[in-house]
């Protein structure tokens, strides 16, 4: 009948043999299956993305010849003036040196060498100067500074570079492949967890792409360097920034919960163990965007310190700067809030009984530890401290958990659970007052 076998390039798979009904039918499948070549695409894009790249750098140069060309048609322009302008000075000289022109043609040959080597001294000292003038500046503060200013963007180009590529990773060699996973007949993880766990991911990638783009073409016009437009495009954008500063914490949580599960546990470090990442995990990856603010700071920061108070690009670098660092502020305020809840929280759930005041957001954590409860003495004797079904009549220790508004006093029971005590276990600290006892005795 009409077959036909399909073999794999791998070992292990065994070849696959099919069969049609008919003859034309059995034609256009091969025909379709050597149209679908998954390489044969690829080298097909390569080819493409070479000549691309090919048609852009032709533009590019022919950018640059025309430029040059212009500029050289207006120095042309300009030494043709000059040379009108001498033309004419020399006509009028030449009209009032006529009388005595019988007396420089009978000039005396010494003199004539005199003039020569004069002119030749003349010529040395221009360009002794010169060269002093050159050393000058080269050994100046100002052309250090500049040297230093110059660094410092070549630097951050480099760094842009590399955090590129790390979005690059994030999003291709995870994002991706986990959005296809979440689609696929029995998913390890759902499109919700993925959104959470890479919220604006994508999206801070492509800003970077553009705003690296523009670093290497401002690079490409060095030694001119104009940088404070390029953060006038990046400034607008920061508010996605924002959002993935305050969703971080959710995201490793929602990571967390996930790993809790095998197949996915699995996938991702199938994913974690490509050569692109370099052993480092998912978590890592997600870290990243919350430094790049910061170290934006510190380079607008060593920009300014190498930069002329007169400088065309100062006050829109200051801008850049303090627009970044208003920024800074209000995700590190939102980061700090977020840990507050996690960790009012986390107590919470280690009291069995559970507790509502520390369901306050305004309540901040401040420290916690062992303390020992000291039995206390009226009228000689030892009182009775109620706790549940004992009293106290000695030294018992105690988990103590101090905030901002109380303080919460807990016993450990034989398992390890947290207790709060049934009698003062919960103290408002707005009502209490503290004394210091004086009396040595």
């Amino acid at each position: 009948q009409h077959y036909f076998t399909v073999l794999f390039g791998h070992e292990g798979q065994k070849p696959l043999e099919l069969r049609c009904e008919d003859e034309v039918d059995g034609d256009e499948w091969v025909e379709a299956i050597h149209q679908a070549s998954y390489s044969d695409i690829l080298i097909e894009r390569e080819v493409l993305m070479q000549k691309y790249i090919h048609l852009v750098q032709i533009v590019e140069t022919e950018k640059i010849a025309a430029n040059q060309l212009r500029h050289q048609l207006e120095d042309q322009d300009t030494e043709i003036e000059r040379l009108k302008s001498e033309i004419i000075a020399l006509n009028k000289t030449k009209e009032r040196m006529r009388p005595y022109q019988g007396n420089q043609e009978d000039e005396d040959p010494d003199i004539k060498k005199i003039k020569k080597v004069q002119s030749f001294m003349r010529g040395w000292l221009c360009r002794r100067k010169w060269k002093t003038i050159v050393q000058d500046y080269i050994c100046s503060p100002h052309a250090e500074s500049m040297r230093k200013r110059n660094q410092i963007v070549f630097n951050m180009v480099e760094a842009e570079s590399e955090y590129v590529h790390q979005l690059y990773v994030l999003v291709n060699c995870f994002l991706r492949p986990l959005r296809m996973a979440a689609s696929s007949k029995k998913p390890p993880i759902s499109h919700d967890d993925v959104s959470s766990i890479f919220l604006n991911s994508e999206t801070i990638m492509f800003l970077h792409e553009i705003f690296h783009q523009g670093l290497k073409a401002r690079i490409a016009n060095w030694p001119t360097l104009i940088l404070a437009d390029l953060f006038d495009i990046l400034l607008p954008m920061l508010n996605i920034y924002q959002e993935f500063v305050r969703n971080h914490q959710y995201s490793l949580q929602v990571l967390a919960n996930c790993k809790q599960n095998r197949d996915f546990d699995k996938l991702l470090k199938q994913y974690e163990a490509n050569p692109a990442c370099e052993g480092r995990m998912l978590e890592t990856f997600l870290t990243y965007p919350m430094f790049q603010i910061p170290r934006y700071i510190i380079t607008l920061h060593e920009l300014l310190a190498h930069t002329p108070h007169e400088h065309v690009e100062r006050k829109s670098l200051e801008f850049a700067k303090s627009k970044l660092e208003e920024l800074s502020r209000v995700m590190h305020d939102e980061v700090s809030d977020t840990e507050n809840i996690r960790k009012n929280l986390a107590i919470e759930r280690m009291i069995v009984e559970g507790c509502d005041i520390l369901l306050d957001t305004s309540q901040t954590f401040i420290r916690q530890g062992s303390l020992i409860q000291v039995p206390s003495v009226e009228r000689g004797k030892l009182s009775k401290v109620r706790l549940g079904s004992l009293s106290l009549k000695k030294e018992g220790e105690r988990q103590c958990f101090l905030f901002t508004k109380h303080f919460l006093i807990c016993t450990r029971s034989s398992g390890g659970k947290l207790h709060l005590l049934k009698t003062g276990g919960v103290l408002s600290l707005i009502e209490c007052t503290l004394i210091e006892e004086t009396d040595a005795s």
